[in-house]
């Protein structure tokens, strides 16, 4: 399917690794220019050097910056704003940490942060750049929650709450932006990425629970989880969706979150 995308320039945070880097090659693929932010600035000069050059010669651009304060919010939009004159037509808000932690470990502190960054810095992001969007008659952001949004865990509480305030910031800048600006959200299950493979992961964290190697810890979560495709995701998988959400194939699709997420969430709302 021909997404249509090439025009378009998109900003997507979190894009040096895991779904915003899947999501940055996809969009790329289809012709977008990308804006590509991290505070990985390694990792995100490589993956976005790795990217299919734009369309009409115009340069994917990187911004490095931390997010997980105003400030840091504030720096990255106006550069990225700088980079592309005022225009950005799509925005994947992608950037989140998630430590896992019980409910009785974590401190006032622990939940600020997870909140600046999982939360506010998608509020902070579209204060900048949705006016634009509006004035131009043309929109898309899609957000990256979580299926434990909709069907939490007993661990960890502040990621969970952190994807479910991100569900229904969706529902309300839905209604906010239309009707020429669509949000949706995707909410992945369990998807191969740093979150899971990094030392102190939740691959790690598997491991201590259930006793085993963490790919075999993995392997058994899963089959207790009853996941009716029976393994974890990949990045791209979510990736797909995400463009398809940005693009003019999905038209008549705002409000929504979309599951990308194995058959994980068995509720039917």
């Amino acid at each position: 399917m021909d997404l249509n995308l090439t025009g378009r320039t998109a900003l997507i945070t979190g894009a040096a690794s895991g779904i915003g880097k899947a999501a940055a090659e996809v969009m790329a693929a289809e012709g977008a220019r990308i804006i590509a932010v991290d505070r990985d600035k390694e990792g995100l000069n490589d993956a976005a050097g790795k990217l299919p050059v734009a369309p009409g010669g115009l340069s994917h651009v990187t911004v490095t910056a931390d997010l997980s304060h105003a400030d840091g919010v504030e720096a990255a939009m106006h550069e990225a704003l700088d980079a592309t004159s005022g225009t950005i037509d799509i925005f994947v808000s992608n950037a989140g940490q998630c430590e896992w932690r019980s409910l009785d470990e974590l401190t006032d502190e622990d939940w600020y942060a997870t909140l600046d960054l999982n939360f506010m810095a998608t509020v902070r992001a579209v204060r900048f750049l949705l006016p634009g969007m509006l004035a131009r008659q043309w929109g898309s952001i899609v957000i990256t929650a979580s299926d434990l949004a909709r069907q939490p865990e007993r661990s960890p509480a502040d990621y969970q709450v952190s994807k479910a305030g991100l569900v229904v910031l969706t529902k309300v800048l839905a209604m906010e932006g239309g009707p020429c600006v669509r949000v949706n959200a995707v909410a992945p299950g369990p998807i191969w990425t740093p979150l899971w493979s990094r030392p102190g992961g939740i691959a790690d964290n598997l491991a201590r629970m259930h006793e085993r190697p963490p790919q075999a810890a993995v392997a058994y979560e899963l089959s207790q989880r009853h996941l009716p495709l029976g393994r974890i995701g990949q990045p791209h998988e979510v990736a797909n969706v995400i463009a398809f959400l940005a693009s003019d194939a999905a038209s008549f699709v705002t409000s929504s979150v979309y599951g990308v997420d194995g058959g994980s969430v068995r509720g039917l709302l």
